[in-house]
């Protein structure tokens, strides 16, 4: 895996997730240009709009909350030039405060990244290359076109659902899950919510710039009940706009609420740029 591709792994792990685009149109109960219309049958308007608003209520109640948060990550990466290293990826949160990130090559546990990213700036020691970037989030908002900040990356890293809006364009259920549709100011948001447990599964976005042709999705599965929360142990993520990423999350450990240290120093005899 280049530098760059170490980097934006490193920082986002799954930021890249939240470029997509929508590729299914679903049930309409509101109004909205860009779904098909179609009409629920056997269900008055209200009680439509009851069923959407509970739905979605789950949906904000199964977020996991938490003031610590750590994990053991092993990551499998391709991009374009095809499967990269396969890496292991340490991550320690103190909620809405810092997040710490260890890049380390899997087969020889070699030292490859340490990442701290505070609500306003990133750090980036590079062990290999021995160099230092000292960045803000925005300047990484421009440089990866994502419109990302501190809350999102947390909420990606924990499993909670991101870009998700309150107004709700279309709604759908069937015998096995709920399908429903949200409209933000940066993407159009289809989520698929499991009937049985009301958690979510699989997330689709759609960006709302149709000059861009950026699509993903996000499959949450395997989950677990340990740390009480229901908690996605696997995860994969499909990226494409020029080019197509693939990621797998496969979440070895992980810990809420526990005390951590923070290891993290900027050596002197680094390059810094």
């Amino acid at each position: 895996m280049n530098r760059s591709g170490i980097i934006l792994l490193a920082i986002g792990l799954v930021v890249l997730a939240a470029s997509c685009r929508t590729s299914k149109k679903i049930t309409q109960i509101m109004t909205t240009k860009d779904t098909t219309a179609v009409v629920i049958t056997n269900r008055s308007a209200a009680d439509s709009l009851l069923m959407v608003k509970k739905t979605y209520d789950d949906l904000m109640g199964s977020r996991i909350d938490f003031k610590t948060f750590s994990a053991k990550i092993k990551v499998d990466y391709e991009d374009s030039k095809g499967k990269q290293p396969d890496v292991n990826a340490y991550v320690r949160i103190y909620k809405d405060s810092l997040i710490w990130i260890n890049i380390r090559l899997a087969f020889f546990d070699v030292d490859l990244l340490r990442v701290l990213v505070r609500p306003d700036s990133v750090f980036v020691v590079n062990k290999r290359e021995k160099l230092v970037q000292l960045r803000s989030m925005d300047y990484l908002q421009e440089v990866t076109q994502i419109p990302f900040d501190f809350k999102t990356l947390q909420d990606l890293l924990v499993g909670n659902p991101v870009f998700l809006d309150s107004n709700i364009v279309s709604y759908k259920k069937n015998d096995n899950a709920i399908l429903m549709a949200v409209a933000g100011q940066y993407f159009k948001h289809l989520l698929t919510i499991n009937i049985s447990d009301k958690l979510l599964v699989h997330s689709k976005l759609d960006d709302v710039d149709v000059n861009r042709n950026r699509t993903a999705d996000i499959t949450y599965s395997d989950f677990d009940y340990k740390g009480g929360p229901a908690f996605s142990t696997q995860r994969e993520i499909t990226v494409s706009e020029k080019t197509k990423l693939d990621i797998k999350l496969n979440y070895k450990q992980y810990d809420f609420n526990k005390e951590l240290t923070i290891p993290f120093s900027l050596p002197k005899n680094y390059k810094y740029y």
